[in-house]
């Protein structure tokens, strides 16, 4: 791009001057003649022959084209360039070092232990965050080195802060005296499995049973007459159904985070957010701290951005089936263990109500449904009384 200068000519004679600059070849590119004032567009050569020939007449430069132009606007605005220099340099080195280190775990005991030796190995406050394989080192390192007490170690980074997250080792404990009891049902199910490994087995596989049902029985017979009180161990699993009720809405939107974030110095303005670097389409702000003026409605804030992805669908009785059992699914694991697992699932109803869906979706799921009932203070002679009576 051509250097260009446009220039505001004023003097007594503008006609003459104008008939000057064109007796020097001087090459004109935009014109407007105003009285005594002459608005020229001229390249930079031609504009330092025109200051040698100004003579009386006076020259204001209105606006500078091309790189003559960068040149000026980075002269004139050093200071403030700087300053955004500076600030993103402040801005990657801020988002690279850590505030915070916190340790999840409930003894006090190990909380220290994990503290000590993440300080040994760099891990602590105002230090520069490690790289995955550094933090991935770190940890086998602790583990091997607390092998007594420790069983498992993770270091999550969220942003500028450490979460450490531990799982004691757990130490073999003097088996406990295992008292007289029964295995019964705490749920309404249909028997998938028992496994018994002491007591009696009182029901089969597929019966239904109601909770507080015998499953395995302590109460050991020989033929009708109770002999003997033992404790009775193993698992019994049963099939569990469970109905979740929905109400989607017919135009859904989401927002769920995607786990990209980017941090930056920016200028908020009457509300209005200013940043010199490029955000993500969708995103949620966190702001990480602020620096306020008392007296103008201006901040200076470092902030967290948090990119998201949206996600719009209409729903209709024809295709909400999927969507449905999806979240159904999500307020399902909520309520049972880890452990159970979903036999099937099933769309059992769904109307529109306004501008609502209604879905009604039915799980099987199976689940370990024994737990213990104590039956120390059983006497057996008077049960064995009470069985013949009613016999």
């Amino acid at each position: 791009m051509i250097n260009k200068y446009k220039l505001l000519i004023t003097g007594k004679n503008i006609n003459y001057f104008l008939q000057k600059i064109i007796n020097n070849n001087i090459q004109i590119y935009d014109l407007e003649q105003k009285d005594k004032k002459l608005i020229i567009i001229v390249n930079e050569e031609d504009y330092q022959k025109i200051r040698k020939i100004k003579t009386s007449y006076k020259i204001k430069i209105l606006n500078r084209y091309g790189q003559v132009k960068i040149k000026y606007l980075l002269k004139k605005y050093h200071i403030f360039i700087m300053s955004i220099i500076i600030g993103i340099l402040l801005n990657v080195l801020l988002s690279n070092i850590i505030f915070d280190v916190k340790v999840i775990h409930s003894n006090p005991r190990i909380r220290n232990i994990i503290y000590r030796d993440l300080e040994i190995y760099g891990i602590k406050k105002y230090h520069l965050i490690k790289s995955y394989k550094t933090k991935e080192r770190i940890i086998t390192k602790i583990l091997e080195k607390e092998t007594n007490d420790i069983e498992w170690l993770e270091i999550e980074n969220i942003g500028t802060k450490y979460i450490v997250r531990v799982e004691q080792r757990k130490k073999n404990k003097q088996e406990k005296k295992c008292i007289p009891r029964n295995i019964i049902a705490k749920k309404d199910s249909m028997i998938i499995n028992i496994d018994a490994t002491r007591g009696e087995v009182s029901k089969k596989k597929y019966d239904y049973v109601k909770k507080g049902e015998v499953l395995i029985s302590g109460l050991i017979h020989n033929k009708e007459t109770i002999v003997s009180k033992e404790c009775a161990t193993g698992k019994v699993y049963g099939e569990v159904w469970y109905k979740v009720e929905l109400e989607l809405p017919n135009n859904y939107y989401e927002q769920t985070l995607t786990g990209n974030e980017k941090k930056y110095l920016e200028v908020e303005i009457f509300n209005k957010h200013y940043s010199i670097l490029n955000k993500y389409k969708n995103y949620k702000r966190k702001k990480l701290f602020i620096i306020k003026s008392k007296i103008l409605p201006i901040s200076l804030n470092y902030t967290k951005y948090l990119e998201t992805k949206v996600k719009r669908e209409k729903y209709t009785l024809n295709n909400v089936n999927s969507k449905a059992i999806t979240i159904a699914k999500n307020k399902l694991q909520s309520r049972i263990n880890k452990e159970d697992s979903i036999i099937s699932k099933k769309v059992l109803k769904k109307q529109q109500k306004n501008s609502k869906i209604i879905v009604d979706v039915f799980f099987k799921v199976k689940e370990e449904i024994s737990e213990i009932e104590s039956i120390e203070d059983i006497n057996i002679e008077e049960e064995n009384k009470k069985n013949s009576k009613e016999q």
